[in-house]
């Protein structure tokens, strides 16, 4: 099962930390408490459509670009058996959690995302 919210905060974050922007930069910019746009990266939280417009627009961003690296991250991971693996965390809340095994394609195809993205952006 892929988490929706893990893999837009984790989107979120690789655009923030690829322009070298603090979450205080970006949450002050985006009109949203720190905390929560914290929560939001690490897929603590659902945002919200409206709040995620005004995230990538403090991002300097198009919402359709976020949901669309989104949507290929998902359609990678649901493509690969036992890529997606469960996390025994003990929560309470009957909330099911998953993580990406360390050495799986999907870890090596969302890191080099990033880099590229770096790259991208730094020229």
């Amino acid at each position: 099962m892929v988490l929706l919210r893990r893999v837009i905060g984790d989107a979120l974050r690789a655009r923030r930390q690829g322009q070298h922007r603090t979450l205080r930069e970006v949450s002050t910019a985006a009109n949203v408490s720190l905390g929560y746009l914290s929560e939001i990266e690490r897929g603590q939280k659902e945002a919200s459509s409206e709040l995620l417009a005004a995230i990538c627009d403090a991002l300097g961003a198009r919402l359709s670009e976020l949901l669309s690296e989104v949507s290929n991250t998902l359609a990678v991971a649901e493509s690969m058996e036992g890529v997606l693996v469960p996390v025994d965390d003990k929560a309470t809340d009957g909330n099911v959690s998953v993580s990406v095994r360390q050495d799986s394609p999907l870890k090596a195809t969302l890191h080099a995302t990033r880099k590229k993205r770096d790259v991208v952006y730094a020229a």
